[in-house]
Order: structure tokens, then C-alpha cells, then sequence
């Protein structure tokens, strides 16, 4: 295999896993647009969902595709339930209380769900577990090219939906406004639990995508998020096409990383020792001068 071979096979890897960090940034930034709340429990929620995927899966031995149904499903009920449970209840109290409170969820999540499957560690197949697909003369991985088509298609189901139905309109409004929303007679409290549930699927879905990518997971690969944080935070917690750029530079750079260390050619092939890193970091760190910051906080109206 030559350098340009190696280099288009380091390009999807890092596209896959760039394109798993966006889609768990798409968590963050669902719930931060509507509630201005960052919920630091999203790569604990892709861990459940995953979870939920193998004991639907492998222990049940359902089909994939229906397996995977319905841990979308179950997560969008779960999200549900999370914000009418515990998120609403908190509406009001400081800052620091619900930020602590999502990451206190994380921890729970990560402590109870070993147990509640009574395994360490998970692995279930899927209809893309070993395959490869066959592209010229290179052969890629079948499961990252599924994670990237997979990103693409709930991308572009979540812009129809926000765009498209009466819904999705209405969560913008209420995104944009709340007083005004609930006045207009939206119901502003249920549709913030939608979009924790909305966010929730998200993240099952991108546990049940990860899965031919890890090939194994255990409860700590939702510390993941903090990549995918770190780059919807430099993205725009507001701009979701800038958020869908950064994490997939940041699943590149660290492949680039990974092969100039290990003596793949392809890294000095194509950009001199040591620029790679400074290149991706200028691509990272651009952004436009009306970018904003983010705050943990949250108003609603009820």
C-alpha cells in the first residue's frame, strides 16, 4: 500500500471518528440552544444507549435493525424523562447546581449500568462488523464508512425536522424566545423535555454507531465527550455548521498524530513533520469574531 493509499484509508478513519464526536457535540448543542444548559452527562447517554443496544442485540437476539429501533426509542424516552424528572426540578437553583447535577448523572450512569447488564465490558455484532468495502484499488472499513453515511443522514433528517414540521418550528421558537413562545401557546416546558429527548436519541444512536468502530466499549468511553466538548465549544454552541467542522479536524488531527508517531509515511508524505499538528490547530481554533461563549445557566418558562 502506498503513501496515497494509507493516507485516503487515515482520511475516513479520522472522518468516522470525527463524525462521532460531531454527532455527540449535536447533543450538546441541542439542549444549549434551547435551555442555554450544558448537559455534561451526553457521552454517558451515547454509553447507555450502546448498552441498551447490546442487551437488545446479543442478549435478546433480536435483529440489529430492530435492536437498534428501539434503543433510539428508549433513549428518546429516557431523555424524556430525565428533564421532567430531574432536569425542571432545578430550573432556578444556581448554575454551579446544574451543572453538578448533569455531571452527577454521568457518574450514576457509569456506576449503574455495568450492573444493571452485569458486564464490564460489551460487544455485539453488526451488519458492518469485519466487512470492507472495495473502492479502486483501496479497501476501507465498512463501519467507518457506515458511521460517516449514518452522521449524514441523521444531520440532514434533523434539518428537515426543525425545518419542515410544526414541531420542529416550534422548538425553534421556543429556542429563540421563551416568553414570547408561551404566549403564543406553545407549550414551552414539554417541548424542552422533546429536545432533551431528541438529544438523548441522538446519543443512542451514535452509541449503536460506535460500536463497529470500538469494536469493544465499556461505561468510561463516554469521556469521549470531552472532545466532542472542547470542539463544540470552539465551534459556536450557536452555529451548528461550524460545531459539524471541529470535532471531525479533531478525529483527523489525532490520527495524523497517531500515524506521524508510529512511522507512517503518510503523515511526512503529505504535510511537513510537525505542521500538521499547528495546521489543524489554526483550523480548530478559527472561528468569527461574533462567536460567543457559552454559560451553564437556564431560564424556562412553566
Amino acid at each position: 500500500m502506498d503513501s496515497f493509499q494509507i493516507y485516503i484509508s487515515l482520511f475516513v478513519n479520522g472522518l468516522a471518528l470525527g463524525c462521532i464526536y460531531g454527532l455527540i457535540a449535536l447533543g450538546f448543542v441541542l439542549i444549549y440552544k434551547a435551555t442555554e444548559m450544558v448537559n455534561f452527562a451526553q457521552g454517558d447517554l451515547m454509553m447507555v444507549g450502546a448498552f441498551i443496544a447490546f442487551g437488545l442485540i446479543a442478549g435478546f437476539g433480536l435483529n440489529f435493525w430492530l435492536g437498534f429501533l428501539l434503543t433510539v426509542v428508549f433513549m428518546i424516552i429516557f431523555g424524556f424523562l430525565l428533564d421532567v424528572v430531574v432536569i425542571r426540578r432545578l430550573i432556578g437553583q444556581p448554575q454551579f447546581s446544574i451543572v453538578m447535577a448533569t455531571i452527577g448523572i454521568g457518574y450514576v450512569l457509569r456506576f449503574v449500568m455495568p450492573y444493571a447488564f452485569n458486564v464490564e465490558q460489551i460487544a455485539f455484532l453488526t451488519p458492518f462488523t469485519g466487512k470492507a468495502v472495495q473502492v479502486a484499488a483501496m479497501t476501507l472499513d465498512a463501519g467507518k464508512l457506515a458511521a460517516v453515511v449514518g452522521t449524514l443522514v441523521l444531520c440532514a433528517g434533523l434539518y428537515m425536522f426543525f425545518q419542515r414540521t410544526r414541531i420542529g418550528v416550534a422548538m425553534q421558537a421556543a429556542s429563540q424566545n421563551q416568553l414570547a413562545a408561551y404566549y403564543m401557546g406553545i407549550p414551552v416546558a414539554l417541548i424542552f423535555s422533546m429536545i432533551w429527548g431528541i438529544s438523548a436519541g441522538v446519543a443512542g444512536v451514535t452509541g449503536v454507531m460506535m460500536m463497529p468502530i470500538a469494536n469493544v466499549m465499556d461505561p468510561s468511553i463516554g469521556f469521549i465527550a470531552i472532545k466532542a466538548f472542547a470542539g463544540a465549544a470552539v465551534g459556536g454552541f450557536g452555529s451548528i455548521p461550524r460545531l459539524s467542522a471541529r470535532p471531525r479536524l479533531q478525529g483527523h488531527h489525532g490520527l495524523l498524530r497517531a500515524a506521524g508517531g508510529d512511522g507512517c509515511p503518510a503523515g511526512r508524505h503529505f504535510l511537513p513533520d510537525g505542521q500538521e499538528e499547528g495546521l489543524i490547530r489554526c483550523a480548530l481554533f478559527s472561528r468569527h469574531a461574533t462567536s460567543r461563549t457559552c454559560g451553564c445557566g437556564a431560564t424556562m418558562v412553566t
